[in-house]
């Protein structure tokens, strides 16, 4: 099978980066501020040097969006897969594979020391497929288990 067609986002990009995002939250019964509201965010964010997207497929089908930071412990910044969606009728197809092994590709040409992904508890599905694709859930020196603690302000 050929590989999907991954390629950066551009700001031009922010209405279907939005409605790949909307769609996504809508699938699984999260709030989202609506399509407007986070193409208008995602152009501002677009355009700057700590956030990117990946587009998967043509028309696109998947997204990645990826934010950067520093990192005290590294000595390059540190991306957080900030959201991995494919649309339901393109799964199956090596889409959300070939959106991975770009960001991987990506962040190495660009110096990322490390990428850190969240993965609900249940979500099994995105478990198993993170960890075909190279990432741990847990140290892989001490075999301890990684936990995500937020809270909205």
């Amino acid at each position: 099978m050929a590989t999907a067609e991954v390629r950066r986002a551009t700001v031009d990009d922010a209405e279907r980066v939005a409605r790949l995002l909307h769609d996504f939250n809508t699938e699984f019964d999260t709030d989202s501020p609506g399509p407007v509201v986070l193409a208008e965010r995602l152009r501002r964010l677009l355009a700057g040097t700590q956030t990117f997207a990946l587009l998967g497929g043509e028309p696109a089908v998947g997204i990645a969006l990826v934010t950067l930071r520093p990192n005290i412990w590294y000595p390059g910044p540190v991306a957080l897969l900030d959201e991995m969606y494919v649309a339901p009728r393109a799964r199956g197809a090596g889409i959300g594979g070939a959106i991975v092994e770009r960001l991987v590709t990506d962040c190495r040409r660009d110096g990322v020391s490390a990428i850190e992904i969240n993965v609900d508890e249940g979500d099994v599905d995105a478990q198993r497929f993170y960890e075909r694709h190279g990432f741990h859930g847990s140290d892989p020196e001490t075999d301890e288990r990684a936990y995500y603690f937020f809270q909205e302000l």
